[in-house]
């Protein structure tokens, strides 16, 4: 059974600094793409930043030079570090696993919120 926990989130100033991690169970990690995604109140759901099974990333526009998206295959885990930090960056932070785009897999999400 794949499960994946989101933690890290919580309540910062704006500039401030939040990391997230997320820890997958019950699948081979280095076989999946990861992502981060992010769903604020009344919008969709956006990609935030991924990370490919052979360490290649790519981030949204809107946190370019900002956020950073590493994983560490042998403690089953993926991290964004989120530096200078924005209210428009206030929402709920998922990570999902994917496999070759033939299965994926989303976490709970955890709550990120910026605000002075």
């Amino acid at each position: 059974q794949v499960q994946i926990v989101e933690s890290g989130g919580g309540l910062v100033e704006p500039g401030g600094s939040l990391r997230l991690s997320c820890v997958v169970s019950g699948v081979i990690l280095n076989l999946y793409d990861m992502g981060w995604y992010r769903q604020a109140p009344g919008k969709q759901r956006e990609s935030v930043a991924n990370i490919t099974d052979s360490m290649t990333t790519d981030y949204g526009d809107s946190v370019k030079g900002r956020f950073t998206i590493s994983r560490d295959n042998e403690k089953n885990s993926v991290y964004l570090q989120m530096n200078n930090l924005k209210p428009e960056d206030t929402a709920v932070y998922y990570c999902k696993a994917d496999w070759r785009g033939l299965a994926s897999y989303w976490g709970q999400g955890t709550q990120v919120t910026v605000s002075s």
